[in-house]
């Protein structure tokens, strides 16, 4: 969308404290919602109606609903949904409820169907009912007839006093029609309760052999309904004919729904053109006279319900038909219409039994009463097993951001024995064990911190940069295997021309080696004086015990084997170094011997000297002196150099001399820097196996 309308949108929400909507469902409600608002608005203050407003409105209003109905949707899914417990409770619903729902419908329709058929077959029943009492009639009336026709086959009235007293028992006084044919020919009847307006003639398809020799059913003549009974006897060879009908007006219906509602009879829309008669012939459908002379009729009315549920039953059923003056048989010429409630015909269909009744009604209401107990149980059931697994889910959810905040002391109270509990129980051991190892992970940061800065106070011992005297320089580089190094060189000047030198490597790596190495360094130190010996007087008369290296070790070794524990000890080299005289005066305490690399190739070893210094008491060490020449290079290094492995074997002490003789022309730094680097891809991915020191020294 344009940024004007972003625009419009924040101001629009902003004097409401509301967020402007986002995303396309959203800011599309929105500016329907609106332009449906202003809508309304325009047709309550009279500024626009009309048709033009109304079609406007419904047409934003249709697409609204839908943006609305998914909006209304995600809402469900992002808060109400979104707990695990209003999850399992819909779950159930859906799952328990579903069910009962539909067979609770299923049942109200069944019992709907039961009850409409029930009232229609009731109703029909008393339509049959008129017509059996009219069939009984006629055979009443057929045997007096016949026994007058055979003694005067020529009669052309009859009177009948005895059927007074059997048309007292007709549905409805007055009603009762009856017409009586000998040979075809209409006698006279006379009597006070019966009429002879109904039937005039007595059609052939009523009397054939087709039809039998009796016929009763619903016939439709000149525009009305009757329920009609024919039946034909023979007396003295004479047929006699006796057409008995009862005319089916408001009147016979009210009273056959009396105890059942309330009845509509009427002639359906369209009839059926192509039904046939019982001959097989095809029937013609009723004249357009007919379907709109035949008159609906009406009667009885509709009890009022006596419970909430005892609601309106509306049941139809079709009626079979006769044309009277054809015959022709429409098997759905009329629709026959019941309204009634289940009360009414509850106590119809147990008029004769009401204890029956009363004990199928009670036990039909206590099975309802019982299931739905049943079914309220399992709900709250369902509810309370939905309660614990979301407890614990709720629990472990404050306990996750409770730990996610820094408190580790939180811990979820734990009362159940089941697998939820198990999960909070080891949720609880995980927050405890997550408690120590941050612990240990402060310890080590701790650790770690010291010995950052026993490391830097360790490279402080070491000597800074490069020491270059006018005819020799010397260069030095430790690496260390771990945080801080056992190795140990120092540079001494100790005056014009002169200097010490001192390379030692300590037992063990890690802190017990660099805390034995920074006691030896500062032995050294402190051994610079020691008693006074032949040469061994400074120029001013006070004893120089550096000039002697043999001596000093014989110190140091005293120092560490009183100092140390047993199996602590160093090995060290130590020498002296005289530039007027180009001299080195050396001693090793069981350090590897250093090599001296000639200017013409050749390699001198400086192995003299004694075992390791601190492990044995009283031990007596030599001391030798080398001269140097133009050009030579001194090499002292620890076992860190020669001793590191892999699949070729040894580094070892010609590879070092190697890659100093192709490399002697280069700075000392640089040729420190190219063993270091060989050293490395030596070693590999490998962990570095011990402290790395090494000395160059280059007699300029």
């Amino acid at each position: 969308m344009p940024k004007f309308l972003r625009k419009a949108e924040i101001a629009i929400t902003r004097p409401i404290r509301r967020n402007p909507p986002q995303g396309f469902v959203a800011r599309s409600a929105f500016w329907l919602g609106l332009s449906v608002g202003v809508l309304i608005l325009l047709r309550l203050l009279h500024l626009w109606r009309g048709d033009g407003n109304d079609a406007l409105t419904l047409l934003l209003s249709m697409p609204l609903s839908v943006f609305l109905f998914i909006l209304f949707w995600r809402w469900i899914f992002r808060k109400v949904l979104w707990r695990v417990r209003n999850r399992l409770i819909v779950t159930y619903l859906l799952m328990g409820l579903a069910p009962v729902t539909l067979f609770v419908t299923l049942a109200a329709i069944a019992a709907y169907l039961f009850c409409g058929q029930f009232a229609t077959f009731a109703a029909n029943s008393e339509l049959n009912r008129e017509e059996m009492h009219l069939s009984s009639e006629n055979s009443a009336f057929g045997f007096h007839i016949s026994r007058v026709v055979a003694m005067n086959p020529r009669i052309l009235t009859l009177e009948l006093p005895e059927l007074e007293e059997a048309a007292m028992g007709e549905s409805v006084p007055g009603s009762l029609q009856t017409s009586a044919f000998v040979d075809g020919h209409r006698i006279a009847i006379t009597s006070s309760r019966i009429s002879m307006e109904s039937a005039q003639y007595v059609p052939a398809w009523s009397t054939d052999s087709t039809h039998g020799r009796s016929f009763h059913g619903l016939v439709a003549d000149g525009g009305k309904l009757y329920i009609r009974a024919v039946d034909t006897y023979v007396a003295a060879g004479h047929p006699v004919t006796l057409v008995s009908s009862i005319p089916v007006t408001d009147r016979l219906v009210e009273q056959m729904a009396s105890q059942l509602g309330r009845i509509n009879i009427m002639q359906l829309s369209s009839l059926s053109d192509d039904d046939n008669d019982d001959s097989g012939k095809p029937h013609e459908p009723l004249g357009k006279r007919d379907r709109r002379d035949i008159e609906s009729v009406a009667g009885g009315v509709l009890p009022k319900p006596v419970h909430f549920y005892d609601r309106t039953v509306y049941f139809s059923s079709p009626l079979p038909l006769t044309d009277w003056k054809t015959g022709h048989h429409h098997t759905e010429g009329m629709l026959l219409s019941v309204q009634s409630r289940p009360t009414v015909l509850y106590q119809r269909l147990f008029a004769n039994s009401v204890l029956v009744a009363t004990f199928v009604r009670d036990a039909l209401i206590t099975i309802a009463v019982f299931f739905g107990l049943l079914e309220l149980f399992a709900l709250v059931m369902a509810i309370g097993l939905s309660r614990t697994i979301t407890q614990s889910i709720s629990d472990l959810y404050v306990a996750t951001k409770a730990i996610d905040a820094g408190d580790f002391d939180h811990r979820i109270v734990v009362k159940r024995r089941d697998q939820l509990a198990a999960l909070s129980t080891s949720f609880n051991t995980m927050a405890q064990s997550l408690e120590h190892l941050l612990e240990q992970q402060r310890e080590k940061e701790r650790l770690q911190t010291e010995l950052a800065i026993a490391q830097e106070v360790q490279n402080s011992l070491l000597p800074q940069g490069q020491i270059r005297l006018p005819m020799l320089e010397v260069h030095g580089v430790s690496k260390p295997a771990r945080s801080v190094s056992g190795d140990y060189y120092d540079f001494l000047l100790t005056g014009p021309g002169q200097l010490f030198l001192a390379l030692g490597d300590i037992s063990g790596k890690g802190i017990s080696a660099a805390l034995l190495m920074a006691s030896l360094h500062s032995a050294v130190r402190a051994y610079r004086f020691g008693d006074s010996g032949p040469g061994n007087l400074l120029a001013d008369g006070e004893p120089n015990l550096l000039a002697s290296p043999s001596l000093m070790l014989e110190r140091l070794n005293r120092h560490l084997y009183t100092s140390t524990q047993p199996e602590k000890y160093a090995t060290l080299f130590l020498a002296h170094y005289d530039g007027a005289s180009k001299a080195l005066t050396y001693s090793t305490g069981g350090q590897l011997p250093p090599l001296v690399l000639c200017a013409n190739g050749d390699v001198k070893r400086l192995d003299c000297g004694g075992s390791v210094v601190g492990l044995l008491d009283g031990m007596h060490y030599e001391q030798a002196t080398v001269h140097l020449g133009a050009g030579d290079i001194l090499i002292i290094y620890s076992d860190g150099v020669t001793e590191p492995e892999n699949e070729f074997g040894d580094f070892g002490e010609d590879r070092l001399l190697d890659l100093v003789r192709r490399n002697r022309t280069q700075t000392l730094e640089s040729i420190s820097g190219t063993v270091m680097q060989s050293l490395r891809a030596w070693i590999g991915e490998q962990e570095q196996p011990d402290d790395i020191t090494l000395v160059l020294a280059r007699q300029l």
